[in-house]
């Protein structure tokens, strides 16, 4: 019978996190990667004294991630029933899963053991074969200067919360990631291109926020095709993602030259 460690440190597993990314058929959402799993709680799987394996929990009880070494990947669906089996409080009550198309293995254990899903979001690589048309528009880098009225503006675009906002925020700009759309000396778009810093470091994730009194006007696609440029002018391969219900965000981002080839998958019992 297999048993589990909570960790308080993710170094004894590095190299089964390396397998797990090297796996993926495409870069796997860069706010799931860099935000979400290393929020959730890490496991260690265990038999005897060997380490099998390990998976992430998040806070509402869905697995983010689950990943078994490959000297013992044939018991890779044994293991992760006996999981969803285990009598430990530790666990708490197992909801279900989130895992994309992209991770193959995962995915199949999911398909097995949840009896339903839906589709939470839309992955996108960039079509190599598009071209970047002449239509393109000035995006100014934001200094700390822009911090509070940056955060203002998104905090109005989508209603996230101020103090998360301005930690993630700040970041970004501290690492030179964040641009603005700015006319009249009033932002009405922002962009990211955010690089990886340990998983998948040839991608940029492009993100883009518009005033609510500015969508529909073609403004998200051109703040995509500038992102696309500066992604390309370091070096790297562009990617994003939308929710599953964004058809707005949907046609923006295949408007600058992307295409849909995975999804985020949302597993429940």
């Amino acid at each position: 019978m297999v048993k589990i460690n909570k960790l308080s440190s993710l170094e004894n597993i590095n190299q089964l996190k390396n397998d797990y990314v090297k796996q993926a058929t495409a870069p796997l959402d860069g706010m799931w990667l860099t935000g979400f799993v290393p929020m959730a709680k890490h496991y260690e799987i265990y038999d005897q004294d060997r380490l099998l394996g390990y998976f992430c929990l998040n806070e509402e009880g869905y697995f983010l991630q689950y990943n078994i070494d490959q000297k013992y990947r044939s018991r890779s669906f044994e293991i992760f029933k006996s999981l969803m089996t285990l009598d430990t409080p530790r666990l708490g009550v197992i909801k279900g899963a989130f895992c994309s198309t992209a991770e193959p293995s995962f995915f199949s254990i999911c398909l097995d053991n949840f009896s339903s899903y839906k589709v939470n979001a839309h992955m996108y690589q960039v079509n190599e074969q598009v071209t970047l048309d002449n239509d393109t528009i000035d995006l100014t880098k934001l200094n700390k200067d822009y911090l509070e009225d940056v955060v203002m503006f998104v905090h109005d675009a989508i209603e996230a919360p101020i103090d998360w906002l301005t930690g993630y925020l700040s970041n970004l700009i501290s690492r030179n990631e964040l641009y603005a759309l700015i006319d009249d000396n009033k932002i009405i778009a922002t962009g990211e291109c955010r690089g990886f810093d340990i998983y998948q470091t040839q991608y940029a994730d492009l993100g883009v926020i518009v005033s609510k009194n500015e969508r529909s006007k073609g403004f998200a696609t051109k703040v995509l095709k500038k992102l696309i440029a500066i992604a390309k002018e370091q070096g790297l391969i562009p990617i994003c993602s939308t929710e599953a219900q964004n058809i707005g965000a949907q046609n923006a981002i295949s408007k600058a030259g992307f295409f849909a080839s995975n999804r985020i998958v949302q597993f429940s019992l």
